[in-house]
Parts: C-alpha cells; sequence; structure tokens
C-alpha cells in the first residue's frame, strides 16, 4: 500500500489543517490507545498524531509500530507530530478527512 508521491503532497496538504487526534505520552502504545487509533483511522483515514516522547528513536520505533498494527503509512513527520493514512473499509463523507 505504498503511496505514490503525489498522494503524499496532496495528504500532507490536507492534514496542514488537521490537529492531532490522539497523544501518546509516557505510557507508550496501550490497548487503549491502540483502540483508539484505529477507530480515528476508520472514520478519518488521515490522522495526526502527536507523540510526546524525548528520545527520537523511541518515537521513530512507536511510529513503525504503529504503521505495523494498523497496516497504515506514515505520510508526514515533523518533531513530535505525525501524520497516518489509511484507506477505510467503507469512507463516511462526512467524517473521512480526505472527502471533504
Amino acid at each position: 500500500m505504498s503511496l505514490t508521491n503525489a498522494q503524499k503532497k496532496q495528504y500532507r496538504l490536507i492534514g496542514h489543517a488537521l490537529n492531532p487526534v490522539v497523544m501518546i505520552a509516557g505510557n507508550g502504545l496501550t490497548e487503549t490507545v491502540l483502540t483508539e487509533i484505529d477507530r480515528a483511522l476508520e472514520d478519518h483515514e488521515l490522522i495526526k498524531i502527536r507523540i510526546s516522547i524525548a528520545d527520537r528513536e523511541v518515537r521513530s520505533a512507536l511510529i513503525e509500530e504503529i504503521n505495523k498494527i494498523m497496516k497504515s503509512e506514515t505520510v508526514q513527520t515533523i518533531g513530535k507530530v505525525a501524520l497516518f493514512y489509511r484507506a477505510a473499509l467503507k469512507p463516511n463523507p462526512k467524517l473521512s478527512n480526505l472527502l471533504r
């Protein structure tokens, strides 16, 4: 499910106006956080996640783990904020950040 450069550019433009919907702190990826990420990806398809962990390598490992578990793809990472994309099974035009 690799995104093309044109798709990434388009999603970055859309993602610029988005606020983080999930925040990950010291507890890391708990079941509750994973459930919320899954729900947000299914509803919105394109979401921002703030990872409030100081260590850069731990942040990148968490991003890779989220991609692996959620079968999503990272569109962009800036500092502690990452933009994730996963196509919804049934996109809802009222909720999807891509269809609005």
